[in-house]
């Protein structure tokens, strides 16, 4: 597909084999989106790791301090009290057997999903609709839980789940370009933050490979992976 001039004067700004700092990476993302919308902010992360030995699965949430800048519907399955706490906290659609046979109808209007540990039972049999989506609950990222008030204001707040994929990437949305460049550059410390405490004790060896940040319409650009880690480090 060709280029616009917009396109290629972004990207010959951008020297393919240099490892930025974090900051200068984010600015010149910034101070050269060129499209109508608010684009996302991606971070790609490569990891030594082979996720297809158990052990060495990377998974898990982070809270990002300023949100993704994203509206997040959320579904709880409860029933009573239980139900009236994810309500009061914000979540989108709440239900139990009802919301079930709603789903099983193909309906899937929602971004996460979340259960107490009582109502597995019931979306036991949903796992072949919303397993393959990326919304089946799972204790592991506190999507099973008591909790809901919690779990409900974290997601909407921007909780982000992440999850290494086969060719060891793990990739997030962080932010907008419209979100100060502080407010991205934090984010992003926070998710690389995350995967750094992730690192399963079976892995070996280097375990950030790589790091990339990217807006929806523009170039990757690669970042010092090690200024990443020395900045955590402070």
């Amino acid at each position: 597909m060709k280029k616009s001039k917009k396109q290629n004067d972004y990207r010959s700004k951008i020297d393919r084999l240099k490892k930025y700092e974090l900051d200068e990476a984010v600015a010149i993302i910034k101070d050269n989106a060129y499209v109508k919308f608010d684009e996302s902010i991606e971070v790609a992360i490569r990891l030594g790791v082979n996720p297809k030995h158990a052990d060495q699965m990377v998974r898990g949430t982070v809270a990002l301090p300023n949100g993704t800048g994203k509206t997040v519907r959320v579904a709880v399955f409860a029933q009573g009290d239980k139900a009236e706490e994810a309500t009061a906290a914000g979540a989108d659609f709440v239900g139990a057997e009802e919301l079930a046979d709603k789903i099983k109808g193909g309906w899937t209007d929602f971004d996460v999903c979340v259960a107490t540990p009582d109502m597995m039972r019931v979306l036991g049999p949903l796992g072949k609709v919303l397993g393959p989506r990326g919304l089946m609950p799972n204790p592991k990222t506190g999507t099973v839980t008591m909790d809901l008030a919690k779990a409900v204001k974290e997601l909407k707040g921007g909780r982000i789940e992440f999850r290494v994929d086969k060719q060891s990437n793990v990739a997030v949305a962080v932010g907008k370009v419209s979100f100060e460049k502080e407010q991205i550059s934090e984010n992003i410390l926070a998710f690389v933050d995350a995967i750094v405490k992730a690192k399963p004790a079976s892995a070996k060896g280097a375990y950030l490979l790589g790091v990339s940040i990217c807006s929806s319409m523009g170039a990757g650009i690669k970042l010092d992976h090690q200024q990443l880690q020395a900045t955590l480090k402070k």
